[in-house]
């Protein structure tokens, strides 16, 4: 990516200069996933939880046509607000967008992308995209996992949504040879649920396991392939699975209705989840993306113990 197209914040620079440990976050989850005012709460609570674990949180976005990693205060404001409609960016879209001076907020594809650019390995967010089910037909398969497979970042999150066909991108994912690890776990975890009903092909249950495992893989495994490290929902917040089978079996129903695809499904999806649950999908989103980002920023600082 051409410098000028790319403008890294000062204490994510710094960082990286120094070889301390830094977490890129998206800006989706944000803008698209949570509502306002609680998204702004949240994206501020995500960067805390990274300072935390001793690590620096660098926050992408696209603000005037420039991807930025490491947004500042008032720059996650105006993410966070909604008057502000940003456009959904996936890789694809970064030219367009860039070319055209506008807003955007990064999903996991683009995200990882510009964090590679930026000089950042560790990407922590709620879920991967996936391959849909009905793909044979529809050839709907999420951008994540060819930038995954090709882009030397590791993406924690809670596994992938239950509106997926999960058995085709763990499929999908050995096709691209991107190593899965399960955090603490065998079990791949769909998103609101710890346990889809698959394996994980391995597991490490510490933050200096994974960073053994990323490190060898980037030191010495041929080509340009990411880590996907799966983390749980944390227990408590684990949503009761009869309700979330009734609610799946509704938001399934609801697209086919409405003739939803592509890039808006995930946002129909969830929109539907919350409305339909009275908040507690929400508060379970909420709850496995700090998960997820505190995992991360551990991972990033024993990965920077290692260098």
């Amino acid at each position: 990516m051409a410098e000028s197209q790319l403008r890294v914040g000062d204490e994510v620079a710094e960082a990286l200069a120094e070889g301390r440990a830094v977490v890129a976050l998206e800006s989706t989850l944000l803008s698209h996933g949570l509502p306002a005012p609680s998204n702004l709460d949240v994206g501020r609570e995500l960067e805390r939880i990274v300072r935390e674990q001793g690590a620096v949180p660098a926050t992408i976005a696209v603000l005037d046509g420039r991807a930025v990693a490491g947004l500042t205060d008032a720059e996650l404001q105006r993410v966070c607000d909604p008057a502000n409609k940003l456009v959904k960016l996936s890789r694809r879209d970064l030219g367009p967008a860039y070319a055209l001076g506008v807003d955007g907020a990064t999903t996991v594809a683009s995200t990882a992308a510009i964090a590679d650019a930026a000089g950042i390995g560790v990407f922590g967010t709620g879920g991967l995209g996936g391959v849909h089910r009905g793909a044979q037909e529809s050839w709907d398969v999420s951008a994540d996992l060819g930038v995954l497979a090709e882009t030397p970042v590791t993406v924690v999150c809670s596994g992938v949504k239950s509106i997926l066909d999960i058995p085709a991108t763990l499929e999908l994912l050995e096709t691209s040879s991107v190593p899965v690890l399960g955090y603490g776990t065998d079990r791949f975890p769909a998103f609101y649920l710890r346990d889809s009903g698959l394996d994980v092909p391995w597991r490490v249950d510490s933050a200096k396991d994974a960073a053994a495992v990323i490190g060898t893989h980037r030191a010495h495994v041929p080509g340009r392939a990411g880590v996907l490290l799966v983390n749980p929902i944390p227990v408590e917040h684990e949503m009761d699975r009869d309700l979330h089978d009734r609610l799946l079996a509704g938001g399934l129903a609801k697209l086919e209705r409405e003739d939803v695809h592509g890039k808006d499904v995930t946002p129909a999806l969830l929109e539907y989840f919350h409305t339909a649950s009275e908040g507690v999908s929400l508060t379970a989103n909420t709850e496995l993306v700090k998960s997820n980002v505190r995992v991360a920023a551990e991972v990033a600082v024993a990965l920077a113990d290692r260098a």
